[in-house]
């Protein structure tokens, strides 16, 4: 196995850090980490599994990872570069949020270790446990104390929000770099860990930490981040056109995850298999050296796209997806393919198509609630132009009768002109 620095920036996950030393510390194995994800979703996106990934590399090396969960921070909320006040979460919601980030953190690793078969060791904690039965004069003593203003308002994060005279900052959000600077604390001194890791736009908070235990126990520790990503247009890594890329397969499918990757630029492919997989450098730049021979074929996407949907989901997903790109935008037999398909896989393959499920309606609210039409009228003009498809024939009866054409008595596969794809499954 390579050196944990070289791994690292061959990958393009080294940004920043603290002190060369903490690469031979955790190279050398039997050390502690630690990488927080305050519970503002119930599911992780793709930018947190950037450094998700990371810390996977110093696991490989028989090191701890230490998975924070902030239920006290996240009832706060980072200021970060936000260029206003964040909005609260109820107590109801931060609790479900963190079961949820628990057990998908808890999920992920299972397939690692399937993949790798390698043991992973990692626990999940949450920081509401340190602040639970700490009073506000208790916290201003232990912690206050030691952290200056002139130094917290220096921070990148707090001074953006300050010097613009459109913006302002509470002491609420003021608070958050000393409340993470406290976790650090309590994870160095209750767990012995020594290393703190996020992204780059978190040195200010990160070092603040650091100081806090250099001036309370006057011990060494470190910090480093991971760059922030961006795509060949500088979009911001892990955004669709709609909204953040979920982990969770209820927010986003793992076909929906596999597309986002098969539609990246040739330029991204490299770089974000290097840091989202644990394809060994050299393998993929030999993959890169094939993809650029005929990157129409889109090999390196495909690569991509199939090891991070195994690693999030496993291999059955991923191989569903492989299966239903090649269905939606393949030259198979459609109708054959869905025959083969168990209950389960026809769910999936109806969610990516974003088909529905039948009750009762006619030929034109069919077409028009699988959205081939807009309108009642508007579906009578495609059927009598030839435009619609049901079970791969031609419908040219305005009075067929839907519910009779159901595949054993499972479904109906239903396409405008080639391209238009529903899948409408019985209730």
């Amino acid at each position: 196995m390579k050196h944990l620095k070289e791994e690292l920036e061959q990958r393009n996950l080294l940004f920043q850090n603290s002190s060369e030393d903490l690469f031979e510390l955790y190279n050398n194995w039997g050390e502690s980490f630690y990488i927080g994800y305050d519970p503002t979703a119930d599911s992780l996106h793709l930018g947190n599994f950037i450094g998700f990934m990371t810390g996977v590399h110093f696991m490989r090396r028989a090191n701890k990872y230490f998975a924070l969960i902030g239920g006290a921070t996240g009832m706060i909320g980072d200021p970060g570069w936000k260029d206003a006040e964040r909005s609260f979460l109820t107590k109801e919601d931060l609790q479900n949020n963190e079961d949820s980030l628990k057990k998908q953190i808890s999920g992920i690793f299972a397939n690692l270790e399937e993949i790798t078969k390698e043991k992973f060791d990692f626990e999940v904690v949450n920081n509401k446990d340190f602040f639970e039965w700490v009073s506000y004069l208790d916290f201003l003593r232990e912690v206050g104390k030691y952290v200056t203003v002139n130094k917290m308002i220096s921070k990148d994060t707090v001074k953006k929000r300050i010097e613009d005279p459109k913006q302002s900052i509470s002491y609420t959000e003021f608070s958050y770099m000393l409340l993470q600077g406290y976790d650090f604390y309590r994870l160095f001194t209750d767990r012995w860990a020594k290393l703190q890791m996020w992204g780059q736009d978190q040195w200010g908070n990160l070092v603040t930490g650091s100081e806090l235990i250099r001036k309370k126990v006057d011990w060494q520790s470190y910090v480093a981040t991971w760059p922030l990503i961006t795509d060949a247009s500088g979009k911001k890594f892990g955004k669709s056109e709609w909204n953040a890329i979920w982990l969770d397969k209820s927010k986003t499918s793992p076909y929906e995850i596999y597309q986002y990757f098969m539609n990246c630029a040739d330029g991204d492919v490299e770089r974000y298999m290097k840091i989202l997989t644990l394809v060994e450098t050299e393998v993929i730049e030999e993959v890169i050296k094939n993809h650029l021979s005929a990157p129409e074929n889109r090999e390196g996407q495909k690569k991509l796209a199939y090891e991070v949907v195994r690693i999030i989901h496993w291999d059955k997903e991923a191989e569903l997806a492989v299966r239903i790109t090649e269905f939606m935008f393949g030259k198979w037999d459609k109708l054959e393919t869905l025959k083969t398909l168990d209950n389960e896989e026809l769910k999936t393959f109806q969610n990516a198509m974003w088909g529905f499920d039948y009750s009762e309606e006619n030929l034109f609210e069919t077409i028009v609630k699988s959205e081939l039409a807009k309108s009642n009228w508007d579906a009578r003009n495609s059927v009598k132009s030839g435009a619609i498809y049901i079970n791969e024939e031609k419908v040219e009866d305005f009075n067929l009768n839907v519910w009779k054409n159901f595949i054993d008595n499972k479904f109906i596969f239903i396409r405008k002109w080639k391209k238009n794809l529903k899948l409408i499954l019985k209730k």
